[in-house]
């Protein structure tokens, strides 16, 4: 997509350059078909765009099914205010081994590679090519990039790595050879992308959503985490998703990102929220959206919105004096 000065209500931000699996997500986005996609280098650059109004939103990486949540993009949307979560999209990670043409695996002595996808190919690596050298990579299309001849003198990667672990589909941006195939080690790797935008209302309910959720524990105590988890237990909310990262301003004090099954509209986690915000000193509120996989989200009978409902006229009618109660 062109990167020209345009509108900023048609401008997605994603993590580039072109090729990476953070375009292959935003190629997921109907409203985002036809638009200008700015290519930027990193989390916090793209969450800068959305805030100063730069694009309308930003495809990020929030979590692999390897490595599990992204710590970059969790930490910027705890420290970042004014952001909601659009919706979530899911690619398959796959990878290849690439070199300039006339290299064989052979030659290989050092990989250019993100840090992430050297992870999910270290094995294959450590097997096929056992006494390579890992170099980090800003990106893994970036690990292919480099492997041409520099643009600028400052440019000096290319020089130091042989080979680079990017995605399928890489040669037909950059003029490489392909040396392996499907070389990351899980064939079912999964990483799952969330497009992000400034605070708006909550979308309505489908019955398939997912609501997201940062929260502190209000002090450090035995069974603090337990007290914050029962908020959830009790109203019989499952969590897709419960990561821990440190505030940062002490040791020992953590935050924790938290995926709920179901929406903010939804009786049982309003009423989970609502418990949780009088619990916890800060709870962030990141948004309720579709489900990736639109799987509808099943709920035993006492915990849905009719049982909710029930409880509170029930309450009612006793405070009322009605007849019967």
């Amino acid at each position: 997509m062109p990167e020209h000065a345009s509108d900023p209500q048609t401008t997605y931000s994603y993590l580039g350059p072109a090729g990476t699996f953070t375009e292959a997500a935003l190629k997921q986005v109907p409203e985002a078909q036809g638009k200008t996609w700015r290519s930027v280098n990193n989390v916090g650059e793209a969450l800068a765009d959305v805030v100063a109004e730069r694009s309308v939103a930003a495809m990020i990486a929030i979590e692999n099914s390897i490595d599990g949540g992204v710590s970059a993009t969790q930490d910027a949307l705890a420290n970042v205010p004014g952001l909601r979560i659009l919706g979530e999209y899911l690619v398959k990670v796959d990878f290849v081994l690439v070199a300039r043409p006339g290299t064989s695996l052979a030659d290989v002595r050092v990989v250019n590679a993100h840090p992430v996808a050297y992870a999910q190919t270290r094995h294959w690596l450590e097997r096929a090519l056992p006494e390579h050298a890992h170099l980090p990579a800003t990106s893994n299309v970036a690990a292919a990039a480099a492997l041409l001849p520099a643009a600028d003198a400052d440019a000096v990667v290319g020089t130091l790595a042989d080979a680079a672990v990017a995605p399928p589909g890489i040669t037909d941006i950059h003029p490489l050879e392909v040396l392996a195939t499907s070389i990351g080690d899980n064939p079912n790797a999964v990483t799952r992308f969330v497009l992000v935008g400034r605070t708006a209302a909550v979308p309505p309910a489908t019955g398939s959503d997912k609501t997201s959720i940062i929260a502190e524990l209000p002090d450090d105590r035995a069974g603090g985490l337990l007290d914050m988890l029962e908020q959830f237990a009790t109203r019989g909310i499952n969590m897709s998703l419960l990561q821990s990262r440190p505030i940062g301003d002490a040791l020992g004090r953590y935050r924790f990102v938290i995926d709920l099954d179901g929406h903010i509209l939804d009786e049982r986690v309003a009423d989970a929220l609502l418990g949780l915000k009088r619990f916890s000193p800060n709870v962030i509120f990141l948004g309720s959206y579709p489900r990736a996989d639109r799987e509808q989200v099943t709920v035993t009978p006492r915990y849905d919105n009719a049982a909710f409902v029930e409880a509170r006229d029930w309450l009612r009618a006793i405070v009322v004096g009605e007849p019967g109660q």
